[in-house]
């Protein structure tokens, strides 16, 4: 078995490395320099269609792209300490925030990524104007999670689960390029703080 993907910031390998971690499997990571382009090797192309990272490829050969996905297969074959939810309401809230941090947090966070930052300038057109505007969609979902915070210690309920995971990859990937925590938000800041200091967030 073997894990292909990237060391951090990128924040998908970095998603499937916490998981890894909190679920006590040792699996070394396979690099792949995003920096050499070697995701988009006809190699790479072979395991991922899409030129992408992370991809697990089994010992059969079979290969398992999407961070979700990967981490899904683990929470099968390794289910204790379960992160994905324990009853069938737990799962869905877990699922249910796992798609919102992607589509109200993450999206955001990588539009501004593609189309502002200087280090992806020389990969792609850029419209810089569309990729500024993403300040302020971050901006209200930091204020919006600040609210949904207020009354838990994580994200789907009072256990640490993958969806924790996806936001803490995205927080912290975002203040890399540039895109802060703001000051106003106490109860996110708070939530970063309790994931951060869990022994996988090094990961």
């Amino acid at each position: 078995m073997k894990l292909y993907g990237a060391p951090t910031p990128a924040p998908n390998p970095r998603r499937v490395r916490i998981f890894l971690a909190e679920k006590g499997v040792e699996l070394p990571e396979t690099p792949v320099s995003l920096l050499k382009g070697e995701h988009k090797s006809p190699e790479h192309r072979s395991r991922n269609s899409l030129g992408q990272v992370p991809t697990l490829e089994l010992d059969d050969g079979t290969c398992i792209s999407e961070t979700v996905a990967i981490c899904r297969y683990f929470e099968e074959v390794r289910p204790e300490p379960p992160l994905f939810g324990r009853t069938p309401v737990e799962k869905a809230l877990v699922e249910m925030w796992v798609r919102r941090v992607e589509f109200t947090v993450m999206a955001p966070v990588g539009a501004f990524w593609r189309h502002a930052h200087p280090l992806t300038a020389q990969l792609l057109t850029q419209f810089k104007e569309f990729g500024e505007s993403n300040r302020d969609s971050y901006a209200a979902a930091q204020r919006w999670l600040d609210r949904e915070l207020a009354d838990r210690a994580h994200l789907a309920g009072d256990d640490f689960t993958v969806a924790d995971i996806c936001l803490l990859t995205t927080v912290d990937f975002a203040d890399w390029i540039g895109l802060p925590v703001l000051d106003e938000v106490p109860n996110l800041r708070a939530w970063r703080e309790r994931v951060a200091a869990r022994p996988s967030a090094a990961a």
